[in-house]
């Protein structure tokens, strides 16, 4: 694919969603954090079901360390990985108070460093709540982008360095959530609706479906 047509692709993508925003539900940057962490292998309709009220009574690294592993257990039992999730949010609260004075780092290094917090998680931080330019290539991103063949990559650091380096710098901001929310609703995995597709004849794809 050439950068003519990337061009296009995202100017449509723009057009079409001129602010795109997470569909997580967060009000500050410890919720975001929270929020991500639990939509590891889950989806985001099921973890803002339960953040919902666990928001409501913990939203900060202190008052999640005082509800406590039990305590935040049963506010996502829902969300699957719950226990071990639960786990690494309570030691990333303690890391977070006693290490950042109860603040949201806004560097990779120190968001990989807390428990539960990988490449792909920092990244979704440091893109929305610091809006720093970060590719967070989750399913979704991995199979539009060799879908498209906007950035084809045999894994997901392979097709994140890719996205960073091909797709045009006006679009770095908000690439990640155009192609999360497009390879979620348009771009779906068992059959992609083409036909509904606002970039169908850019995309390279060579099986396009009439749906």
């Amino acid at each position: 694919m050439n950068n003519a047509k990337r061009e296009q692709i995202f100017a449509r993508l723009k057009a079409q969603n001129p602010q795109p925003e997470t569909e997580l539900n967060f009000s500050n940057h410890y919720e975001l954090l929270v929020a991500v962490a639990l939509s590891a292998q889950a989806t985001d309709v099921s973890v803002n079901k339960a953040t919902k009220k666990l928001f409501e009574v913990a939203n900060t690294p202190q008052a999640m360390l005082d509800l406590g592993v039990e305590g935040l257990k049963n506010h996502i039992k829902t969300i699957g990985l719950y226990n071990s999730k639960a786990n690494n949010v309570i030691q990333a609260a303690q890391l977070l108070v006693s290490n950042h004075n109860g603040i949201v780092p806004d560097s990779r290094e120190a968001l990989e460093a807390l428990p539960g917090v990988g490449r792909k998680t920092a990244n979704v931080v440091l893109n929305t709540a610091f809006r720093q330019v970060a590719m967070a290539v989750d399913t979704h991103i991995f199979r539009w982008s060799n879908r498209t063949r906007v950035a084809p990559g045999k894994n997901v650091v392979e097709v994140e360095k890719k996205l960073l380096r091909f797709v045009p710098k006006a679009y770095l901001l908000d690439a990640h959530h155009w192609m999360i929310l497009h390879g979620r609703y348009v771009c779906v995995a068992r059959k992609p609706r083409c036909g509904a597709c606002t970039i169908e004849d850019l995309c390279e794809f060579k099986e396009k479906t009439s749906d």
